[in-house]
């Protein structure tokens, strides 16, 4: 009975510690590592879930970033929401039982398209099944696992894997471009994440770097996405293929199948036209950059993606622009860094990282 007793005073005692430690320590990243610290022995896992428009990723994920286990589905498959949702809990469900049960995990993160971290929502996705309403993604899960659920876009996931896992550990102010399809952005500043009133901030990719430019997917005119993304480097060839007479190898492929891989290795073969067509793409991206850094003066910004790996073909255009387009007060001062993340891990350690955030629903 006395050492029942000194147990329960024990126990106390911790969570005491446990609420003080919070409380005190307001920046995002330390309350993501004390969370981890006080949880990690008897909560060791968090799932991380990675929407996009063909597959979901779904993963167990330890507190130093290793993915225990990973399987994935096909989003487009199904056509109502509901049947989605169940088809990647009877896909999740066995891995949480390899890995200890229900018990074991944290809690779970989604990184989707157009997803709200404030309601847990995806609003309006227009590359998934179910376009045009508003999806309660988050309260699904829960109610179907009955695990705490956070969701957010992909690029504010992806923000806070490289805080948590990253190239941005230990810094407050970052912030992450993902460059694929589209053009994403995930802003840090002081340690918190970036969400504005509504859960939406940070759209840099559809900030406009051209007036009456390209045609945009969202329907306005000149965004950055238009021209960054992959997509957007596949149209800049077939425009420089149509409007010049530059002996190409991209001339040797049908124009409307030309992919930003395309360019890369015609740019690697020393390809002139494919060189050009980086500098051009990097030389934009580095003067959304030098207005990015002016209104929230970053350490850093971590490029991710495939064009990221293009190495100086990209990066050294990039940084160049950067720094002629920035103001004098932020010169030499924001590093440009390729994410440390692996292609195919990033999504689901980045969409983990906020399951770690969550508290219990007892708590």
């Amino acid at each position: 009975m006395e050492k029942l007793q000194a147990d329960k005073e024990i126990v106390k005692k911790i969570l005491w510690i446990q609420s003080s430690l919070r409380n005190l320590c307001t920046n995002k990243l330390t309350q993501i590592i004390i969370s981890i610290m006080i949880t990690n022995i008897e909560k060791p896992y968090a799932v991380g879930i990675d929407i996009g428009g063909t597959n979901t990723v779904f993963g167990i994920v330890d507190a130093r970033g290793t993915i225990i286990d990973v399987d994935s589905i096909k989003t487009q498959a199904y056509a109502k929401v509901e049947d989605y949702a169940d088809a990647v809990c009877a896909g999740l469900l066995p891995l949480i039982e390899k890995n200890g049960g229900k018990g074991k995990i944290k809690g779970i993160g989604i990184g989707a398209p157009n997803g709200n971290y404030y309601t847990g929502t995806i609003e309006f996705a227009p590359n998934l099944p179910w376009k045009g309403v508003i999806i309660p993604l988050a309260e699904m899960f829960e109610k179907r696992l009955g695990i705490p659920t956070a969701l957010t876009n992909d690029a504010n996931a992806a923000a806070v894997g490289e805080m948590t896992y990253g190239a941005a550990r230990g810094m407050k102010n970052f912030i992450v471009i993902t460059l694929g399809t589209g053009v994403g952005s995930g802003i840090v500043i002081n340690g918190q994440v970036v969400y504005g009133h509504d859960g939406f901030a940070g759209e840099l990719g559809h900030v406009i770097i051209r007036r009456d430019g390209r045609l945009c997917g969202c329907g306005r005119k000149g965004c950055l996405e238009t021209y960054c993304s992959a997509t957007g480097v596949a149209r800049t060839a077939r425009e420089f293929l149509a409007a010049r007479t530059d002996n190409s190898l991209l001339r040797n492929i049908p124009a409307e199948e030309i992919a930003s891989k395309d360019v890369f290795d015609a740019a690697v073969r020393g390809d002139k036209l494919a060189q050009e067509i980086f500098r051009f793409t990097g030389n934009i991206l580095g003067e959304a950059l030098a207005d990015a850094i002016a209104f929230s003066s970053p350490e850093a910004i971590i490029l991710f993606g495939g064009l990221a790996k293009a190495g100086d073909y990209i990066m050294k255009p990039i940084y160049e622009s950067m720094e002629a387009n920035i103001l004098t007060i932020f010169k030499g001062k924001t590093k440009l860094l390729v994410s440390e993340l692996k292609d195919s891990d990033a999504a689901v350690l980045g969409a983990s990282a906020l399951g770690w955030e969550l508290k219990d629903f007892e708590e």
